[in-house]
């Protein structure tokens, strides 16, 4: 009774007390308000925060760990699977969220390794940093690769990343990021999102092209639009800040960094496969680690005893890089989660731009190594120039437009070909020409379609004709005219594979009418004027596709008689 009329009094003062008393209670609630607000502030930082969410709410070590050796680490776990949104927005998420995971933990409804299922869209979450209009110029990528052979022999892979990006409306928008300003649904109904039998991209005039993966069946009238997913940064980056390199990459990453030395014979291929098996305690994988040192000592002594701080060195390495890829309680490793960045570890790009999903016409998402990337040089160590083959012009044979050329292209491989490329053993592994790039053959490429038999049947009619023989240019009688039958024979064997009917640059070559039409710009031969033809002075400065001498004199001598018929 005593304290209920105190706290009358306090909040409530009778008229005689002072000023000061009659003002303390609202400065008591003010303060009180202050302090509530900015423990509620902090507890809401708090449980946002990356330690509360791998160390404390659920403990998840793999998820925490490999978050803090990655390039978004200063990015909290609530800003990708909560996203950046106001207050009033945030707080219903949140409590979401804390149901799935509370309950879960409650009830022991999660199984090991977690996987996160309702991760916000990028709109939401990336685009809040990575603005999307923003365009990417080309990236040069020189990767360190080291052999797992005796010893460790290493070769760099360069290539151009072609990020690109930007708007159509002005003149961007191209590059793997084409896709931020194109619509592209899919459907899958595998949780990884690894199969995608059905593709739908909504063109810049509204139409509509869909896809369909030839080997899967997919019934085409069974979609539903609620049943596609919208294609957005998480489709591609869905490892963005829990990356765990496989073993093949994280030797070369630490060979390249100096971190092993790669004067250890065999390292490469002794730490790769110590790094690949899913140990059943860590204990047997701190084993297997260390015991690299006694193989050395038994089987390189005369090199362990020159060196045994550098093959110490290694081992440490080696375990510091299991301690963060391999989680054996919550069975989490390398293989564990699909990365969709690339095609090597998992099907990523090549769940699309497989060569196996095409359209009604036969035409395919193009499998083509250069829509995103320059095509890959491979040097050696001994190398002073890697010299990258970068087309800017956009000039392509025939062949080479048609979208399923990659997949035929083993098939049309001809004489042709080394018109622009240089063709020693093709098919081939030791980088000695264009068609023989370890980059390319060196791997089998399992998760692109060039072995799928129903595409091999539905792309059996779009293969290449043979090329016309090369014309041989028989010497002139002496008074002879040169005719336009040897001139169009050269030209059509010669230059036809590009300037067919709709040639390169609108120039069209087998014919005498297409020929003195001339190209989309201009015209390329003016009859009795050799000299200012444009057809041989771009023979003159070094085309892709040479003429003999011999060959051009001839086509000379015929321009200069008055280019007949």
């Amino acid at each position: 009774m005593a304290k209920s009329k105190w706290l009358k009094n306090f909040f409530f003062p009778p008229a005689e007390r002072s000023i000061g008393m009659k003002i303390l209670p609202y400065a008591v609630v003010i303060v009180a308000f202050i302090v509530i607000l900015v423990a509620v502030t902090v507890g809401w930082e708090v449980t946002n925060s990356t330690e509360f969410c791998g160390l404390a709410c659920h403990t998840m070590p793999p998820q925490y760990i490999t978050h803090e050796n990655a390039s978004h680490n200063r990015v909290t776990c609530e800003e990708c699977h909560l996203g950046r949104a106001n207050l009033a927005t945030q707080i219903p998420r949140k409590i979401q969220y804390s149901w799935q995971t509370g309950s879960a933990l409650v009830f022991n409804t999660y199984e090991y390794p977690i996987r996160a299922t309702t991760m916000r869209p990028a709109v939401d979450a990336c685009e809040t940093c990575h603005y999307p209009e923003t365009f990417s110029g080309d990236k040069l990528l020189a990767l360190d690769k080291f052999a797992a052979d005796d010893q460790n022999t290493k070769t760099t892979v360069s290539l151009l990343l072609k990020t690109g990006g930007g708007s159509q409306r002005e003149g961007l928008g191209s590059g793997i990021h084409w896709h931020i300003e194109n619509p592209v649904y899919f459907y899958t109904n595998d949780p990884e999102k690894q199969v995608i039998p059905y593709i739908r991209v909504t063109n810049a005039d509204g139409t509509i092209t869909e896809y369909v993966d030839v080997e899967s069946g997919f019934d085409v009238s069974s979609i539903q639009s609620s049943d596609l997913e919208y294609m957005d940064c998480n489709t591609c980056h869905n490892r963005t800040s829990h990356q765990i390199l496989s073993p093949s990459n994280a030797m070369d990453q630490m060979l390249s960094r100096g971190l092993i030395s790669a004067s250890i014979p065999e390292i490469k291929k002794k730490g790769e496969e110590v790094l690949t098996v899913n140990y059943e305690t860590d204990e047997a994988a701190a084993a297997a680690i260390a015991g690299l040192e006694t193989y050395y000592q038994e089987n390189h002594s005369d090199f362990y005893a020159k060196n045994t701080q550098l093959v110490k060195d290694a081992v440490a390495a080696i375990q510091a890089k299991w301690d963060v890829s391999g989680f054996i309680d919550q069975k989490m490793y390398w293989n564990t989660h699909p990365d969709n960045i690339g095609h090597e570890t998992a099907p990523g790009c090549f769940r699309c731009h497989d060569g196996k999903h095409l359209t009604a016409q036969s035409e395919a998402i193009r499998l083509e190594c250069n829509l995103c990337h320059s095509i890959p040089v491979v040097s050696k160590s001994s190398d002073l120039v890697t010299k990258l083959e970068i087309s800017r012009s956009g000039i392509e044979p025939q062949t080479h437009l048609n979208t399923n050329w990659i997949t035929l292209h083993n098939q049309a491989f001809d004489s042709s070909c080394q018109g622009c490329h240089t063709v020693g053993n093709p098919g081939g592994v030791d980088n000695s020409s264009f068609c023989s790039n370890s980059a390319c053959h060196g791997s089998s490429w399992s998760y692109a379609g060039f072995d799928a038999p129903a595409l091999r049947e539905a792309l059996k009619d779009q293969l290449p004709a043979a090329p016309v023989a090369p014309t041989q240019v028989a010497p002139l009688e002496p008074g002879s005219q040169v005719t336009w039958s040897v001139v169009g024979d050269l030209l059509k064997s010669k230059c036809g594979m590009c300037h067919g009917e709709s040639g390169t640059a609108g120039l069209s070559l087998i014919s005498y009418e297409g020929l003195m039409k001339g190209s989309s710009k201009e015209l390329v031969v003016i009859p009795g004027d050799a000299v200012n033809s444009v057809i041989v002075k771009v023979q003159q400065g070094g085309h892709p596709v040479q003429l003999t001498t011999d060959e051009l004199n001839l086509l000379i001598e015929w321009i200069n008689a008055g280019a007949l018929k």
